[in-house]
């Protein structure tokens, strides 16, 4: 006979996996009869876990909010992943502390084959602190509420360029996206999609009215007007590589375009002219500006010079590394050269 506390525990899963569990599906799954299953419920009740129960043939049960946390029983991965979700959380300006301390207060309860996994987990990774704002945790809760239960929001926002508003819209979505929470919205006072910093917004509450949903855009095309998309300097430049290839190396908020076979287009950024052209060589391919800024130029010339002159001398004709014993130096360089807006070697005519 199976032990009635591990019996417990195993309907306590059980009622946290789904939302809604018919009498004869526990009583099939635990291998148990109506009345032991209803003796088990009792137990919970007393336990401080709300079940409800709903009567007929079509009812059933059902774990509801308590007033209180009660115990959670977790299998083993989802236990794992509860901790690789709290070491990465405890990187985020704002949410750091809360997520250490409730890392620390796993670690003490997980059993002994899961500890050295987790303490792996710990000690070799690293959650770097972003230098972001601090977002208030009751902030993010506040708003994704908003967003599921399609309630309006108010707040004054202040702009990028130092101008404040009063909005009042349909939340749609939290999005993080570097060391930046944003805020997707329907403004009906705009008549259009928009995005909002967390950390520029006033929330008055309590929420508004409930709205009824509008079939929304795509979060990252939504986000493609915002200044941590689109940085304040871009390139566009023509690869000489598929676009399948070029792809895999660049975040997939970086547009790349087809063009034929072996060439496609990249929409390069950067939050400095510096910045987007170490981005450009990065992508590892010969390449051809079609269009950027005369800073970013500048900042390419600038590395090509840097790179043609760091290895010029250590190099010979027959590609043996002068002045370095025991190493032989290839440069993997392309060439790179300025000329009427074109940097870069390229096959193409």
């Amino acid at each position: 006979m199976q032990n009635p506390s591990a019996r417990l525990l195993r309907l306590l899963t059980l009622l946290q996996t789904r939302s809604r569990w018919t009498g004869p599906e526990l009583c099939d799954r635990l291998g148990v009869s109506a009345r032991t299953l209803r003796y088990d419920m009792a137990k919970l009740r007393d336990l401080g876990y709300r079940v409800q129960a709903e009567p007929g043939a079509a009812g059933g049960y059902s774990l509801r909010p308590g007033d209180t946390l009660p115990p959670l029983h977790l299998d083993d991965d989802e236990a794992v992943a509860m901790a690789i979700g709290l070491r990465a959380a405890s990187g985020v300006a704002g949410l750091g502390e809360s997520a250490a301390t409730a890392l620390t207060k796993l670690e003490q309860l997980l059993p002994r084959r899961l500890r050295g996994r987790v303490t792996t987990l710990v000690s070799f990774t690293a959650a770097v602190g972003q230098t972001g704002p601090a977002i208030d945790p009751d902030l993010v809760v506040f708003l994704t509420g908003a967003c599921r239960d399609h309630r309006q929001v108010r707040f004054d926002y202040a702009a990028r360029d130092g101008s404040a508003s009063r909005r009042e819209v349909e939340p749609y979505r939290l999005v993080q996206m570097g060391h930046r929470w944003y805020l997707l919205a329907y403004d009906p006072g705009r008549a259009g999609w928009r995005s909002f910093r967390l950390d520029r917004m006033q929330v008055h509450r309590p929420e508004g009215p409930r709205f009824a949903p509008r079939e929304a855009p795509d979060p990252t095309r939504l986000l493609a007007s915002t200044d941590a998309y689109f940085r304040r300097h871009r390139a566009t430049v023509l690869v000489q590589a598929p676009v399948d290839a070029v792809a895999m190396r660049l975040p997939q908020s970086v547009p790349v375009e087809w063009v034929d076979p072996g060439v496609c287009r990249v929409h390069a950024t950067g939050e400095t002219p510096y910045q987007l052209a170490v981005n450009l060589l990065l992508i590892d391919q010969d390449f051809t500006v079609e269009q950027a800024s005369a800073a970013v130029l500048d900042a390419l010339r600038m590395l090509g010079e840097r790179i043609t002159a760091a290895i010029a001398g250590t190099v010979d004709d027959h590609g043996k590394g002068k002045g370095v014993p025991g190493k032989n130096i290839r440069s993997t360089v392309p060439a790179t050269k300025a000329a009427n807006g074109t940097i870069g070697t390229s096959n193409r005519t």
